[in-house]
């Protein structure tokens, strides 16, 4: 057995991968879902599955108990988040809360709890699966990017902290990667954007909408959840892992940009995206 390690949002998409390939790979996966129905699907097909909703303070605390009572833990993987589309001036207070509680509170939230362990431990690694949209945003999705910006700074900041304390910190940024979020951002969208109200209704109808609920292929350059799942591995595995680990050929791309284009150049080249 190579070790132990929580992924959290296991449900699907890359989460449910990544639990699949660690697993073939020797580790020990404890694999989190939100929904209870999600958990016994997991066990089912022979992976050990425990409920968290890292939006919710106290099955956090539940899920560590029973997570540190089982034995040591040697690795996180923060994979658990959601998108909220919409216009930036149509996306209400409580919904720009609602997205941070899930993919920047809860997460530190778990993190921050599990770093005494490591810390005992004097080894861990910590994993938090940014976005390339956490190195440049585009329309329509304000409050996923802000959340991936947020978790960005925040994972830096850690990694510094944590050298030399046998804690390794690292961020994972794919581009598009087969999964159900579109699917999943669609609830949010409906609950939260009221765009018929909008001034942008026009633009809603000739865009998102379609985006949304128009069955459509694959995204240019989209590759399967296990491009992500092979770096994950890697973070865990390597003596040295990286700080950060692009995945696709779009992350690359505007990793290139952000350093070579004005912010003028980067608008024009993401409003294409």
């Amino acid at each position: 057995m190579r070790g132990r390690v929580l992924i959290t949002g296991c449900s699907s998409g890359i989460g449910l991968d990544a639990a699949r390939h660690l697993s073939t790979r020797g580790w020990q996966v404890v694999a989190s879902c939100r929904n209870p129905s999600d958990v016994v699907a997991r066990r089912s097909e022979g992976l050990q599955s425990i409920v968290l909703d890292i939006a919710d303070p106290d099955s956090i605390t539940a899920a560590v108990g029973a997570l540190l009572a089982d034995g040591p833990l040697d690795g996180l993987v923060n994979n658990a988040a959601f998108a909220l589309p919409g216009a930036v001036e149509d996306i209400p207070r409580d919904a720009l809360r609602s997205i941070f509680e899930t993919n920047l509170f809860g997460t530190h939230d778990l993190t921050t709890r599990l770093i005494p362990h490591f810390r005992k431990r004097g080894a861990g690694r910590i994993v938090n699966i940014s976005s390339v949209l956490g190195l440049a945003g585009i329309p329509w999705r304000g409050p996923y990017v802000a959340t991936k910006f947020a978790m960005e700074g925040l994972t830096d900041v850690l990694r510094l902290e944590m050298a030399h304390t046998g804690v390794e910190v690292i961020l994972i940024e794919p581009g598009p990667i087969t999964s159900k979020i579109r699917q999943n951002a669609i609830p949010h969208f409906e609950r939260w954007v009221d765009w018929r109200a909008s001034a942008r209704a026009d633009q809603y109808r000739e865009t998102l909408l379609k985006r949304l609920y128009e069955p459509k292929g694959r995204d240019r350059f989209e590759l399967p959840a296990r491009a992500v799942s092979t770096r994950i591995a890697h973070a865990l595995e390597s003596p040295r892992p990286r700080a950060r680990y692009y995945v696709t050929t779009p992350t690359w791309a505007i990793g290139v940009a952000r350093r070579v284009l004005s912010s003028r150049a980067l608008d024009w080249l993401t409003r294409r995206g």
